[in-house]
């Protein structure tokens, strides 16, 4: 016998049924492109932003990511629950569509019938299993949200509409197939090939025949009624992220990650500078609104929300979109709040996790942003002493500038206005060049080098802030005039190669200056280091010892730098206990964003909940990337009264003290 089954069994294929199926199909379709146009009409209302070039590359990553579930599924537990039941439900899909093909165009015009024999039986049990599949995730993720309730997942009136929909529209496509085959198919070799619907239809086997009949025709239509109401409702409700989420991945930001955009200070027709309501942002920060999916897993990661900040990356993103929708010219900043907008430490723990593609720090920097250049507001007296520094020493810490070469005294390095042929320019940042601890690691960078035979300079007091930190608090006019001196010095020495010791100021100069003029080579230490050990060049004593490591967020989640801090470590024979958080991962040490110039007044302190991660490994050894981190550790381990069993260090004052 042929293995295949009539299509519209008890249901026909005529007109009557044909007419009234593809009218309520066209009806909900209707409302779907109603609905997003009238979401595209809020989008709307935010400035121009391109994000479609490079459209291939962008359509292949969007696939990518949504048939690979690849951002979903970095969260376990409800992560592979909803990636199982969107493969369940995308092969349910798949399958109907096939079953339209074939009942709808090959068969009706050509004659020609795919979905049988062997082809059919693989077809069946697939579907079978990707039903059953759903059935038991969706319950999971319902028994989560509506019993286990974590605390900071939202449910609301579409939740509990959605899901139900979803819901009986799997469990109703079972009940139809257990009828059909209660009467054609039990006792036959087909219906071992669908199991579920094998167990159903032999508990519906002591039904009449008439009765089966009549409960397949009225749930048939009935499912198709369902499935056409979900998505009819999809743009009215969170399920929009079903399509939004997939169109936020081929619209993510493709250039250098976590990069700001940088302001035309000079631009005579803007009218302000910054976002102080939802029309000042780009469509793309509006549309995040509709991506974005309430899973709270930004909120989950941020050092912010988890000291008890007024934080919540998840909610910044809600109150963009709802007062987009309702009320645009609303004030921004009032609505999310200040205490919110200053909490913020640009660690992008929350954009590193958000499986839409969600852009959360851009929009609080322009929010700060407005603050600053057009408010003239700080989060406190002491930041905007430090600004004032930064304007008169090229320094937040208050040292004269004239001082800022003398950590270098008894090294043998020269400026590059005593001496100007070097291999490496070292970039030294404030903290390293004033900050009595953070000396200690320019000097042994300095150590390493030499034993490297790296002949190594210094712009001494010609060296200024990166602005980093003025940047990332909201003032980009600061920024842009220490940034504009830096590269203008960099230039007139023909500087080719920078090495820095501070992921802030490599990532500022690696990224943010390239929009200002900067084209040269620039690294950080772990990274020069590591090529230096790996090609002979330095030598260190591989000693055993215990210790952890902190991921700044800088090297780690704004650069993709994991591997070569470790690598270090192991080859001074270090055996590296992992904390808790670590890699993409990583908690904040609390100093990013500019908050390294701004006391931590609310909530409990970042700093020493890290601390805390670190002394759980009981290594008593804290290793670190960062000026800012070290800072803050040192800071941490005294508050949490444990600085004589947690030493924190840098990696280049362990190599340097392990030089061979």
């Amino acid at each position: 016998m042929e293995f295949t089954r009539e299509i519209y069994w008890n249901i026909g294929h005529g007109p009557a049924t044909v007419v009234p199926m593809y009218l309520l199909a066209a009806a909900a379709f209707a409302v779907l492109a109603y609905g997003f146009l009238r979401r595209l009409k809020t989008y709307r209302l935010g400035k121009p932003m391109h994000r479609t070039d490079r459209p291939l590359a962008r359509f292949g990553g969007m696939l990518r990511t949504m048939l690979l579930q690849t951002r979903v599924l970095r969260v376990k537990g409800p992560g592979v629950a909803h990636a199982v039941f969107f493969w369940g439900f995308f092969l349910l899909f798949l399958g109907t569509g096939l079953i339209v093909v074939q009942a709808d165009f090959t068969d009706l015009f050509f004659d020609y019938v795919f979905l049988k024999g062997t082809f059919y039986k693989i077809f069946s049990i697939t579907l079978d299993l990707a039903g059953l599949a759903a059935i038991l995730m969706l319950l999971g993720l319902l028994v989560r949200r509506w019993v286990v309730r974590p605390p900071g997942l939202e449910t609301r009136m579409d939740d509990f509409v959605m899901h139900g929909l979803l819901l009986a529209i799997l469990l109703t496509g079972f009940v139809i197939e257990g009828a059909r085959m209660a009467v054609t198919e039990l006792g036959t070799p087909l219906a071992l090939w669908s199991p579920v619907g094998l167990a159903i239809g032999r508990s519906l086997a002591g039904t009449s025949p008439e009765l089966l009949l009549a409960m397949h025709k009225g749930l048939w239509w009935f499912h198709l009624v369902l499935a056409l109401l979900f998505i009819g409702l999809m743009p009215f409700t969170k399920f929009r992220h079903i399509l939004t989420t997939s169109a936020g991945t081929f619209l993510a930001d493709r250039g250098p990650v976590g990069k700001l955009t940088t302001i035309d200070l000079e631009n005579e027709e803007a009218e302000s500078f910054g976002a102080a309501k939802v029309t000042d942002l780009t469509w793309k920060d509006i549309f995040d609104a509709d991506a974005c999916t309430l899973c709270k897993r930004c909120q989950d990661r941020c050092p912010a929300h988890a000291t008890d900040k007024p934080l919540s990356p998840m909610q910044v993103v809600q109150r963009i979109g709802e007062l987009a929708a309702e009320t645009p010219q609303t004030d921004l900043i009032d609505a999310v709040g200040r205490d919110a907008i200053w909490s913020c430490t640009t660690c992008r723990a929350c954009q590193d996790i958000c499986p839409a593609g969600v852009e959360h720090v851009g929009k609080i920097v322009e929010m700060r942003r407005n603050l600053v250049l057009m408010e003239g507001e700080f989060p406190g007296e002491e930041v905007m002493t430090a600004m004032e520094q930064l304007e008169v020493n090229g320094n937040p810490l208050g040292m004269g500038y004239a001082s800022r070469g003398e950590w270098a005294e008894g090294l043998g390095v020269k400026s590059l206005a005593e001496d100007a042929e070097i291999d490496i320019l070292y970039f030294v940042g404030c903290y390293a060049s004033f900050d009595k601890r953070n000396i200690a690691v320019a000097r042994s960078f300095i150590t390493l080098c030499r034993a490297a035979g790296i002949k190594v300079g210094i712009l001494g007091k010609e060296e200024k802030c990166c602005g980093e930190p003025a940047r990332k608090m909201g003032n980009e006019y600061l920024y842009q005039s220490l940034a504009t001196e830096n590269i203008a010095t960099l230039q007139g020495h023909g500087i080719k190669k920078i090495v820095t010791t501070c992921p802030h100021c490599f990532n500022t100069l690696n990224k943010d200056y390239r929009d200002l003029g900067l084209d040269c080579r620039v690294q950080s230490h772990p990274e020069f280091l590591a090529g230096l050990v790996a090609e002979g060049r330095l030598a260190v004593d591989g000693e055993p010892f215990v210790c952890t490591y902190h991921d700044s967020c800088y090297l780690g989640r704004h650069n993709g730098m994991y591997d070569a801090p470790r690598e270090l470590i192991a080859a001074a024979g270090g055996k590296l206990v992992e904390m808790t958080k670590n890699r993409d991962q990583a908690f904040c040490c609390s100093a990013g964003g500019g908050r390294i110039l701004a006391e931590e007044k609310l909530g409990t302190r970042i700093n020493i909940k890290r601390v805390e991660m670190a002394a759980a490994t009981g290594t008593g050894q804290l290793l670190a990337n960062c000026p800012f981190c070290l800072t803050m550790f040192e800071d941490g381990v005294k508050g949490a009264n444990i600085e004589e069993s947690m030493k924190p260090r840098d990696i280049a004052e362990l190599l340097a003290e392990r030089l061979q």
